[in-house]
């Protein structure tokens, strides 16, 4: 299994909290499944926060950074393309986390975080990078965020990426799922498809019209209100 150390120390603590407990507690006091723990698994970008590299291309005034996941499948492909600009303009990890620090949650996204978490476990799952999430999920109340790793030089450039494991989405579920929990997922481009469709209930929130049409079996949701209503139904 491909995770890393700090993920798996989530993993093993969750195995021990499922030792003491067959049903979940919520903080309302109520129980919260039939003997299995859910837990909800959710993308960031697009979902919960805008689209950090559509955010810095507006603020660069380069028009090639707003290609995304919805547009590009291929994860590997679209951040070496990504490289490649900002190697080209001189830009590294200061003007992009620059540009971070001016982003704030969707609205509602908190309020729809919060009571979520009131409900059942969530994770974010992203394949954004530890350097970028940090002031997001400050703005998001920390919630707990699998995500990657830039390789940043000394001088800020970014010369690389890693990620926690290929299909590191569907590997999280999957991992989730081997040890007794039930995963409810949504997200909004390719990437997050394959935790959608091997989840017991899979979303699709915010989409684009062409991944709604590529997949019709799956619901499509445009307003936390619609989702939050989604996950209910499947709690």
């Amino acid at each position: 299994m491909c995770l890393s150390k700090w993920q798996g120390y989530f993993i093993i603590m969750m195995v021990k909290l499922k030792k003491t407990a067959n049903l979940l507690f919520t903080k309302n006091g109520k129980y919260g499944g039939n003997g299995k723990m859910e837990i909800v698994c959710l993308d960031l970008e697009g979902v919960l926060v805008p689209e950090i590299w559509i955010a810095f291309s507006e603020a660069t005034g380069i028009p090639e950074l707003k290609k995304t996941t919805r547009d590009e499948p291929d994860y590997d492909k679209l951040m070496n393309f990504r490289l490649g600009i900002l190697k080209e303009h001189g830009l590294g990890l200061k003007e992009i986390q620059e540009t971070i620090a001016t982003i704030d949650p969707i609205p509602g996204a908190k309020e729809f975080l919060d009571e979520l978490r009131s409900m059942t476990q969530v994770i974010i799952i992203s394949d954004t990078f530890s350097q970028f999430a940090g002031p997001l999920m400050k703005k998001l109340g920390y919630p707990t965020i699998f995500c990657n790793e830039l390789v940043v030089a000394e001088d800020g450039e970014i010369t690389g990426f890693k990620m926690r494991c290929e299909q590191s989405k569907l590997t999280t579920v999957k991992a989730l799922q081997s040890i007794g929990y039930d995963t409810i997922a949504s997200g909004d481009s390719h990437n997050d498809i394959g935790m959608i469709l091997a989840s017991k209930a899979g979303f699709l929130f915010k989409s684009t019209d062409a991944i709604k049409a590529e997949y019709p079996q799956l619901p499509a949701y445009e307003t936390y209100d619609e989702l939050m209503a989604a996950i209910k139904e499947v709690l």
